[in-house]
């Protein structure tokens, strides 16, 4: 299972997805989420789901990866619909003791696994397309008028590159702690989920003090090679828009368009 978990990773390539500047991304990506989040029908989710899949399909990542990497997260979302599922106030379906089933039921269930399915897949296609670095520079220059007002923009930007970018390191390193009880003895397998959740108990320890370890080592690292934060640094390579950051911002605004036009329709 945390084999299957992909979030923070960066698949280098050379396609048209890749090549956006991370700016554009960003803003598009936010684009992107209100869209979603304002969609109201099926027609609008229909209109995300096509315009979502022609960018993996220009950004060459396999949909087998994005389905992999959904697998942990299965949970969540069965538990949420099913939440929205006999939890929805309307008129009952069917009825049995304190649980009903209601027709908004169904039609909010079915929109909140699209959502969160469209949510977590755009954001997959984020960090899979986007270099950790890129991402810090992006975010950087997008908050820069926060600076104005005593904002640390780039540390905070490095902040969240540095936490994106260790995710799958943390991941492989519960692997092989869990590797190394499980040759001790340990089981993580049996048991119910009070049992299996007891079990995972003894990796904390290990782990909370590799990723301390971890954090000193990136902190004397830093400090060896003279790393002061953002005050007078310069760039190795500056971003600059360019024609397809231009007409990827256009798509996106045409998307957000044809999604509240659909909303205000109702349709």
């Amino acid at each position: 299972m945390l084999r299957d978990i992909t979030l923070g990773q960066f698949f280098p390539g050379k396609t048209l997805i890749h090549n956006l500047d991370p700016r554009t991304k960003l803003i598009f990506t936010v684009i992107y989420f209100v869209a979603l989040f304002i969609s109201g029908s099926f027609v609008s989710y229909a209109i995300i789901l096509v315009f979502l899949s022609v960018c993996i399909t220009i950004s060459h990542i396999r949909l087998k990866v994005i389905m992999k990497g959904m697998k942990p997260l299965l949970i969540i979302i069965v538990m949420t619909s099913i939440l929205n599922l006999f939890y929805t106030k309307g008129e009952p379906i069917v009825s049995f003791w304190i649980i009903k089933l209601t027709y908004e039921g169904i039609r909010n269930a079915l929109f909140m696994i699209l959502r969160i399915f469209l949510l977590i897949t755009g954001t997959f296609l984020l960090t899979y397309t986007t270099s950790p670095m890129q991402l810090t520079d992006g975010l950087e220059s997008l908050l820069s008028p926060l600076k104005k007002i005593k904002v640390p923009v780039h540390e905070l930007s490095m902040m969240m590159s540095i936490a994106l970018r260790f995710i799958p390191t943390l991941i492989e390193e519960t692997d092989k702690i869990m590797s190394a009880q499980k040759a001790r003895g340990a089981d993580f397998e049996t048991g119910n989920l009070i049992q299996k959740a007891k079990a995972m108990l003894p990796l904390l320890i290990p782990l909370f003090i590799s990723a301390f370890r971890r954090a000193d080592e990136l902190a004397v690292a830093m400090e060896c090679r003279c790393y002061h934060g953002g005050a007078g640094r310069t760039k190795l390579k500056r971003l600059v828009m360019k024609n397809r950051d231009f007409l990827a911002l256009m798509a996106g605004a045409v998307l957000f368009g044809i999604t509240l036009l659909f909303n205000s329709l109702g349709i």
